[in-house]
């Protein structure tokens, strides 16, 4: 019958008896009870766990006839990538998992994965199946990259506060040299102290915002720091700002000293006569976060926003916190401001050959 198929596709792995009136499935599918969460730095080793469980009165046949399958979660099922799997003393890995990938192998019981030379691709989600006799585990792994030369900022539009759908807020984070912040890189910058009580879009199409010092107006003043989740929301309909994650300066970030203030387009103009171009939001976070750099001026953006970073606190310049100073929007035609510019990196072939050769 359907049913009966059913039974046989889902218990695939399983032992079936057929009687003469009755199918019997014994089908043992053991799932972990709890989520695993793993870091590791940029080129280090890490292991992630799985451990063969068996229900009382099952036995278990052995490391060498238990069957192990790593898989990579995407974001649906056909962006899954096979990372490992294992039959006795036949192994083999995948793709960029290739010769980098191996299990533990401790004891018998033991199929926990090793990953080599971590880098910022094998962040993300990680299945372990494994098939022991008549039983089955399944455990989840979620892996965090801790990365030192990244910084995650929020952002909102000349606009205001909660005005970006999904698409924009993508497209206004690539507007500054960055891209939308996933969870994990979120979760790293709030480890890393980062406080901020407006409610931003992440790369999965989840809302959350990062809260370390828990208060009344970001989600209650009794409230344990943490991820607050709004959940995934419409991304054509619903407005929030945004979390962007931005890399390495692939070049300099500097204040442009002047003889006098600027209006909007007169800071554009003195970059581009300086050979370069004006600064991203992007840029400054970058510079300020991974570079220290400080500077007690306020100064146009390239999204016609006025900042200005500070990694020293003192007085009249941010005295409680380091931090990018943020002081608005203002009429494009102000001559108030300085500004910052940014000038790329560029390698010239004989810089390419020096490095190569």
């Amino acid at each position: 019958t359907a049913n009966s198929q059913m039974l046989l596709d889902l218990c695939a792995k399983c032992i079936v008896f057929i009687l003469p009136t009755t199918m019997v499935v014994v089908c043992h599918i053991m799932f972990s009870s709890f989520p695993v969460r793993v870091y590791a730095s940029i080129s280090s080793n890490v292991t992630l766990p799985c451990l063969v469980q068996h229900s009382s009165g099952m036995m278990s046949f052995g490391s060498n006839g238990m069957r192990v399958k790593w898989t990579k979660l995407g974001a649906d099922e056909s962006l899954d990538e096979d990372v490992l799997t294992s039959m006795g003393f036949h192994k083999k890995s995948y793709g960029r998992f290739e010769d980098r990938v191996f299990l533990q192998d401790t004891h018998d019981e033991d199929a926990s994965l090793v990953i080599t030379d971590v880098s910022m691709d094998d962040m993300g989600r990680y299945r372990c199946e494994v098939i022991n006799g008549m039983e089955d585990t399944i455990q989840e792994v979620t892996l965090g990259v801790l990365d030192n030369i990244s910084v995650v900022f929020p952002y909102s539009p000349p606009v205001g506060r909660y005005n970006l759908n999904f698409h924009e807020a993508e497209q206004a984070c690539l507007d500054q040299d960055a891209v939308v912040a996933s969870f994990d890189q979120l979760y790293e910058a709030w480890r890393g102290g980062l406080d901020w009580c407006n409610a931003g879009w992440l790369s999965d199409g989840t809302v959350q915002y990062p809260i370390t010092k828990p208060r009344e107006p970001c989600g209650g003043a009794n409230a344990v720091a943490g991820l607050r989740n709004y959940g995934l929301r419409d991304k054509d309909t619903s407005l929030f700002d945004v979390f962007c994650f931005a890399s390495a300066l692939k070049g300099h970030f500097y204040w442009l000293v002047q003889p006098e203030r600027l209006t909007y387009d007169e800071a554009v103009q003195a970059c581009l006569d300086d050979d370069a171009e004006i600064a991203k939001v992007g840029h400054m976070f970058a510079a300020w976060k991974l570079q220290g750099y400080d500077r007690c001026d306020a100064g146009w953006l390239a999204d016609g926003s006025v900042r200005y970073p500070i990694s020293t606190p003192r007085k009249n310049c941010s005295p409680t916190e380091a931090a990018v100073r943020f002081i608005g929007f203002p009429d494009k035609s102000q001559k108030l401001y300085g500004v910052y510019c940014f000038k790329a990196q560029h390698i010239t072939m004989c810089q390419r050959q020096g490095r190569d050769g």
